[in-house]
């Protein structure tokens, strides 16, 4: 695709929203749903009126990689991002132009191959910590159990610091903050915000307590003044190329460390609860990985050189992030007039694309709804076209701890299945939550049981 300047006589088809649908920046009460029917009804693109502005979906791989790659530049963030400047800041994920590109250079370090490596001992310890925690029998709020190891791994390696006594807190005020997305989204959200509205005022105060967190980690190490080697130390040692007597601001330091910190484990925590969901609804998936995991592992821990043995385990992980994918659409806006099809987008248009939808649709995936691991074989991968499989965005803004997390989703899913397999709860509702990432709207209440002749 090209930008032109050619205007178009109109635009593509889709969905006549209500006056009340086009004003409120919210795609109905499912808006897994809608997406889902826009891609079906519409396949490749589709425009609709929401929030006041004009808004394109794309379906298409080869147009989605050029809005994510080959004319990034012709792109901003989206609107939810803008609004997740409240919580994050000007961090690596919503900054633009000259300052991401600054902070993406500054940290791209912690996240090399060698670094990234050398964190996977740390990973398994709190992963073995976690499982050795359960017992025989005993139900799990699963997705609480993996939101706190993520934290806490994200904790330990990027900022050494062992978060474990907090993350209980983190894990509320983080709830509190992600399930006012949609409001958030609305029209005149500043002056909502000085409103009695219990919802945002319970964000705010999220937001505050996070903060305090953020800002005595900050402190702490500023304090002692040591260099770690991780993330944290390479902030706070950062210098400006023009300046180098002048360094990061608290806020600057902020800003980042709550990106990392927080959306990071966010959506790895995701990844891994819908994983453990989907080995509980498909048995002989569950038992393959088993045997797997026993036959590299052999009843001993195991460690990043495992990861390349465990090709089922890692299957199992894409598939599952195939299926729901943690950073579930992504948003850019439009800086100029954007040429796509035989339509021209006008300037500040938004552009959605949709993980969850692409990575279901029939036309790249047989039997799209089912969970089937086997499906990643090297020929499959070489036909599959580029970007009709995204969990990790693309381009320059594609997401700097992709290493990093695969490493900890499969190192983790071996340490925990090496013991335990885990059961849903009979009559337990799993609906998604789509919000900032895909959550689980009532959690995911699960059985724990051990395995036989599994040991501590």
């Amino acid at each position: 695709m090209a930008d032109s300047e050619a205007m178009p006589a109109a635009l593509p088809p889709g969905p006549k929203l209500s006056p009340l649908g086009q004003l409120i920046y919210r795609p109905g009460a499912d808006p897994i749903a809608f997406f889902t029917s826009l891609g079906q009804t519409y396949g490749d693109l589709a425009s609709y009126r929401m929030g006041g502005e004009q808004v394109f979906f794309v379906n298409n791989p080869p147009w989605i990689k050029d809005v994510l790659v080959t004319n990034n530049q012709a792109f901003i963030k989206g609107r939810g991002l803008e609004r997740a400047k409240r919580l994050l800041g000007q961090g690596l994920l919503t900054s633009e132009g000259a300052t991401h590109l600054r902070q993406r250079r500054l940290m791209q370090p912690a996240f090399h191959r060698e670094r990234v490596a050398g964190y996977g001992a740390t990973m398994v310890d709190y992963a073995m910590r976690t499982r050795d925690a359960w017992r025989d029998g005993a139900t799990l709020d699963v997705d609480q159990e993996m939101m706190r190891l993520t934290l806490s791994i994200a904790g330990k390696t990027l900022f050494d610091l062992d978060v474990e006594s907090q993350a209980a807190d983190v894990g509320r005020a983080l709830t509190a903050v992600i399930e006012s997305f949609w409001t958030m989204m609305l029209p005149f959200i500043d002056v909502l915000e000085r409103m009695p509205i219990p919802q945002l005022r319970r964000a705010k105060l999220a937001r505050a307590k996070l903060d305090d967190i953020i800002y005595r980690m900050i402190a702490d190490r500023r304090a002692n003044g040591l260099d770690r080697g991780d993330l944290l130390s390479m902030l706070l040692m950062a210098r400006d190329e023009e300046d180098e007597q002048r360094g990061m601001t608290d806020e600057q330091v902020r800003d980042e460390a709550m990106t990392i910190f927080l959306a990071g484990h966010e959506t790895t925590a995701n990844a891994l609860t819908w994983t453990w969901y989907l080995l509980s609804q498909a048995p002989d998936v569950e038992r393959r990985l088993h045997e797997e995991v026993d036959r590299v592992l052999g009843g001993r821990r195991p460690t990043v050189a495992d990861i390349p043995s465990l090709g089922f385990v890692e299957r199992v992980v894409t598939e599952s992030m195939r299926l729901y994918p943690p950073a579930w659409i992504i948003g850019r806006r439009a800086v100029r007039d954007y040429t796509i099809a035989e339509f021209t987008a006008p300037a500040r248009s938004i552009f959605v694309l949709c993980p969850y939808v692409t990575q279901r649709d029939p036309r790249f995936y047989h039997e799209p709804d089912r969970f089937d691991p086997d499906r990643w074989t090297p020929e499959f991968r070489a036909t599959l076209p580029k970007f009709a499989y995204f969990p990790f965005g693309g381009g320059p803004r594609q997401c700097i701890g992709e290493s990093f997390a695969w490493m900890e989703l499969v190192l983790v899913v071996a340490s925990v299945a090496q013991r335990w397999s885990l059961r849903l709860v009979p009559g337990h509702r799993v609906v998604p939550q789509p919000v900032i990432t895909l959550r689980t709207k009532y959690g995911m209440r699960m059985t724990a049981h051990e395995r036989p002749g599994a040991t501590n």
